[in-house]
């Protein structure tokens, strides 16, 4: 395998140059084109002093620039730590602190917008400064909260990323040159960034880029760019189920959608795939691991509750609190070995120890294996609350309250909400001769945390119910 996924890339640009890999609304940016322009943003980093095994942080939503910036740090030997750009100045701070990279790249690094004129344009192939030194640099960082509320960066190695692609292009999408694959999942989370951008641009598809999920936006670009597969949460489904516009839809072009980042309800899969036609392939995944379990796209075989199976190179157990081995179909913490697993959470070994032990990546949930060998999420051994695809960590939340001046006590938990999965629900205590009502203490953390974050249910409470040992005792709060 390359060394590098950028060189991928470059073979997909030599073989098919004037074929679009990017469209959106007013403009389309060809292979060739887009090649050319990662090697110019790889000489411009250069430029700027950045330089192979350097971080480089990147901020730009689901543009083409994305995909031009990503590129062209890889062609340089960079990695690349994508940044959602919905969060808030003190949370990119944080992480930006955290990183110490060499550059943050914007829009304004990759330079002028193309239009669609320039595709059936051949440009040469820009190759771009390559990588020195005495091995590969590492892929990507991706950044998701931890259980102490610290956000974590999960460093991905270009092995790792390869095999990642190589399984959402193969068996999961059965992704082939001809497909159009919708991009209006965030790009910087590691769904859209490897399902809906990396995985169909590396076997040649054409990436439909749409900047913001809405349903008349995304119906309209099925219909204009004849998109073929659909990546998307829960949420999403939900949402354009609920839309007037459905009704009149064309979605003809659609062979499949993919769900991912949340769990996708077996009743809402049936019941898209009653109004559209369209068969929803649900899967199991984290930014560590990218998608280790999964139903696949050639595979018709379901099953309500369950998850799928392991793809393929993906070994499990299903372990009890020691470690040992569970009997089959009993409950136990689901541990997972995959050449897609992260190398470690930069600048925090004991949280990577915590979770990797012997190449084994301790998911903290809940699971059971059948004897067809499907896996069924039952629970979750450590906190996590998913709100419409993104994880929330209640400890980061709960800072946020804590910091609030009138706030002496927060616990933050995840309560059901039929959309989105799960919402956030938050209780406090004062202190004594302090008053702040629900609304104020919602926009104090409104006004700090990205939108998917803050808690939309607020109680105030006397006190929190707590152990002897004044741990506080979610389970006894009145959600």
């Amino acid at each position: 395998m390359a060394d590098n996924c950028a060189r991928r890339l470059e073979a997909t640009s030599r073989r098919t140059p004037e074929k679009p890999a990017l469209v959106w609304d007013g403009g389309a940016l060809a292979f060739g084109e887009l090649d050319r322009r990662a090697g110019a943003i790889a000489e411009t980093l250069a430029a700027r002093g950045v330089k192979a095994g350097d971080r480089v942080a990147l901020t730009i939503g689901n543009q083409w620039a994305f995909a031009v910036a990503l590129l062209g740090g890889w062609k340089l030997g960079a990695t690349v730590a994508p940044l959602d750009p919905l969060l808030k100045d003190d949370e990119r701070a944080a992480i930006l602190a955290d990183l110490a990279p060499a550059l943050v790249v914007d829009e304004a690094h990759v330079g002028a917008r193309p239009l669609r004129a320039r595709l059936g344009v051949s440009a040469p192939a820009a190759a771009g400064p390559r990588p020195s030194g005495p091995g590969p640099t590492a892929a990507l960082i991706l950044y998701t909260s931890g259980t102490t509320g610290r956000p974590k960066g999960a460093l991905l190695s270009h092995a790792a990323l390869e095999r990642a692609i190589e399984s959402w292009a193969g068996p999961v999408m059965a992704l082939t040159p001809d497909d159009v694959v919708l991009a209006t999942l965030p790009l910087a989370h590691s769904f859209g960034l490897n399902g809906a951008l990396l995985a169909p641009l590396l076997v040649g598809a054409t990436v439909a880029l749409v900047e913001r999920f809405a349903p008349d936006r995304v119906i309209e670009a099925i219909r204009r760019h004849r998109v073929t597969v659909f990546p998307g949460v829960a949420t999403m489904f939900r949402r354009l189920l609920d839309a007037p516009e459905l009704a009149a839809a064309d979605l003809g072009s659609v062979r499949l959608a993919v769900s991912g980042a949340a769990p996708c309800p077996w009743e809402l899969a049936a019941r898209w795939r009653d109004r559209t036609g369209i068969r929803i392939v649900r899967g199991y995944g984290m930014t560590e691991l990218f998608r280790p379990i999964s139903y696949q796209a050639a595979n018709p075989q379901e099953s309500p509750d369950a998850i799928g199976w392991p793809v393929p190179g993906v070994e499990i157990r299903i372990v009890d609190d020691a470690g040992r081995g569970v009997a089959a179909s009993e409950p136990g913490e689901l541990w997972i070995r995959s050449p897609s697993a992260m190398d470690a959470y930069i600048n925090a070994p004991e949280e990577t120890r915590e979770v990797l032990v012997d190449e084994w990546f301790r998911t903290g949930d809940l699971a059971t294996v059948d004897a067809d060998g499907l896996v069924t999420i039952v629970g979750r051994k450590r906190e996590r609350i998913l709100r419409g695809g993104y994880s929330v960590f209640p400890p980061e939340v709960e800072a946020v309250l804590l910091a609030h001046p009138a706030v002496a006590e927060a616990a933050v938990l995840g309560m059901p909400h039929p959309e989105l999965g799960e919402d956030i629900a938050a209780f406090v205590a004062l202190r004594p001769d302090s008053a702040a009502t629900a609304d104020e203490l919602i926009a104090h953390c409104r006004n700090r945390l990205a939108a998917f974050k803050y808690p939309r249910r607020l109680i105030v409470l006397d006190a929190l119910p707590k152990s002897p040992t004044g741990k506080i005792l979610k389970s006894r709060l009145p959600l």
